[in-house]
């Protein structure tokens, strides 16, 4: 069974796993189960939801009604008109009357119903005392939402919130014009409703959600959901961000009621219009397991003929990865026809040619560096045989001497710089030396150009105490000290400014040298900045190729080498070696 697996193309595998194991018994088995239940849940919920927000736009009714029965008692009572309607001569007089007529009725609702937070008559007589549940009407109060409500309403109560965010109460407010053909003063009665006892009537009834009070500009008043806090006003609900899938149910107050124009708003988040799945989702996972049976023992038995050959050839990718060019036995890799056989006889054929590469790749880099390594020994032996350093040493002190007892010291100055280059360049027994054995070499090259040019030549060298003392590897700075004195400063005519600054961070070494010479244009920086020059035959600017291979030798690209030149500005460059390990 096997062998004939063997010969089956990969891609009709793969979809014979794909519709026998997952599509089929999952998906048509796990959609309808999940689509039937979904729906009996959501539809559930969502009648449990309705009903509750019915039970909440009752209760909150019922208070408002509490409060609208108070103030018709209130309205019909002439014992409290008359009160508020007479012209009193002195303090006492009003208390008099105050505490046989108006105290009782003002504080006997409060204890007896909790969610009323107080009650107060608003009158322009003004012989009476504000104080005791009595308020005068003045421009402050005229100005007040509620005032401009009551008096459009006429005698009918109204429902009104000042729309103020905080604790702001909930007020009926009602006009005591019962008996106006006789009254002389204007009389409003407001009575407050705990906000908390509101929001409280709210939250009582068990609703599956966030419950909104909407006013009649359908501004939120009071939620027991986020989304409304902050800004200078309320928030209408239609600007409120109502997350994806969620179920939006609106009850509005009939025409016959005080709370007309007003609603009550709740959203039912989708997480909660699908709570209570969990036996369903139970029973959806026994389903899951009982379908992922036969698909199991086809993935078995498929994964077979794969597994064993699909083994082998990452065991002979790793042989590979470790140096071992061996190839797979020829009727292993050949024997099936199907993908993973086509993978192994390629496999080998890969195998052998980086094994033949790899050859023919060693053998010529073996044969390039010990070309270049004999072309480099017959540098040195030709460069060595051109001059006898003893000799040389030897004249140059002899030209120092004679100076001296000349008294020519300036040019004995200047043989001795030289006698310390040629010593410096010519000794190869150290090839690491400290910055400031190199700065020493620079000025007396400086000091020799100097003496050249004369006045035509300034420079100026910088350096602390640390960076002196950092290890570098020898003449690394020189050549460009050397170019900056050659071909920048010797091709102007004005004077000649070298400056070299050497400093050490906490990134490392910086070397930064600028001159104000003639400067390159772009295509001289690119042939500068090249590994290898254009011929073989141009040894121009080899100073710098090579102190940018050595650079490369011992750092590797933790050392940065830039330069910088513009024409007739001058050339700057930029060495940044790291802290030695």
């Amino acid at each position: 069974m096997n062998r004939s697996l063997n010969n089956v193309r990969l891609r009709h595998k793969l979809l014979l796993i794909y519709f026998l194991s997952v599509f089929f018994p999952i998906l048509l088995t796990n959609l309808f189960f999940y689509s039937v239940t979904a729906h009996n849940v959501r539809s559930q919920r969502e009648k449990d939801a309705a009903q509750a927000l019915e039970r909440i736009h009752g209760e909150l009714q019922a208070r408002i009604d509490t409060a609208v029965g108070i103030s018709s008692v209130f309205y019909a009572d002439s014992v409290v008109n008359e009160a508020l309607e007479r012209t009193y001569d002195s303090p006492i007089a009003y208390l008099d009357v105050y505490d046989e007529a108006l105290r009782a009725s003002l504080a006997k609702y409060a204890p007896v119903y909790g969610f009323i937070q107080s009650m107060t008559i608003y009158t322009d007589n003004p012989t009476v005392l504000g104080s005791g549940g009595i308020g005068f009407i003045d421009e402050t109060v005229k100005r007040a939402n509620w005032y401009g409500k009551v008096a459009e309403a006429g005698g009918m109560p109204v429902f009104v919130h000042d729309g103020r965010r905080g604790s702001s109460p909930f007020s009926v407010v009602r006009k005591l014009n019962a008996f106006s053909s006789r009254d002389e003063y204007e009389k409003v009665l407001k009575i407050d409703l705990h906000r908390d006892a509101i929001a409280q009537a709210l939250g009582n009834m068990g609703f599956p959600g966030d419950l909104y009070l909407l006013g009649p500009d359908r501004a939120i008043e009071l939620a027991t959901g986020p989304g409304t806090n902050g800004g200078d006003g309320p928030v209408r609900f239609d600007d409120l961000p109502v997350p994806d899938g969620s179920r939006v149910l609106v009850q509005p107050y009939s025409r016959a009621n005080e709370l007309y124009g007003w609603a009550l708003a709740g959203v039912i988040p989708k997480g909660q219009a699908l709570a209570g799945t969990g036996e369903p989702r139970r029973l959806a996972l026994y389903l899951t397991c009982v379908n992922l049976l036969l698909p199991t023992l086809v993935l078995v038995w498929i994964a077979k003929s794969l597994h064993d050959r699909l083994l082998r050839i990452v065991r002979q990718i790793k042989k590979v990865k470790r140096g071992n060019f061996e190839p797979i036995a020829e009727e292993e890799a050949e024997a099936a026809k199907d993908e993973i056989g086509q993978l192994s006889a390629e496999l080998n054929r890969m195998t052998r040619q980086i094994r033949e590469l790899i050859d023919e790749a060693l053998a010529a880099e073996i044969e390039r560096k010990d070309l270049e390594l004999q072309r480099r020994r017959a540098q040195i032996h030709a460069l060595q045989s051109q001059i006898n350093p003893h000799f040389l040493f030897n004249v140059l002190e002899t030209l120092r001497m004679r100076s001296l007892i000349k008294g020519e010291t300036e040019t004995a100055q200047i043989v001795r710089n030289m006698a310390k280059l040629f010593r410096k360049s010519l000794s190869w027994g150290n090839d690491w030396i400290t910055a400031g054995q190199e700065l020493d070499l620079i000025r007396s090259f400086l000091e020799i150009q100097k003496y050249r040019f004369g006045d035509r030549l300034q420079y100026r060298i910088e350096a602390n105490g640390e960076a002196a003392q950092s290890r570098i590897p020898k003449m690394v700075f020189l050549p460009f000290v050397e170019n900056a004195s050659l071909h920048g400063v010797e091709k102007i005519e004005a004077q000649g400014v070298i400056e070299l600054v050497l400093s050490l961070d906490r990134d490392g070494l910086l070397f930064l040298l600028r001159d104000n010479g003639g400067g390159m244009d772009e295509p001289t920086l690119r042939k500068v900045l090249s590994e290898r020059p254009e011929e073989e035959e141009d040894e121009t600017h080899v100073g710098i190729r090579n102190v940018r291979s050595r650079l490369a030798l011992y750092y590797g690209d933790r050392a940065t080498l830039d330069i910088a030149s513009t024409p007739g500005c001058g050339t700057s460059v930029r060495i940044r070696l790291p802290h030695p390990l």
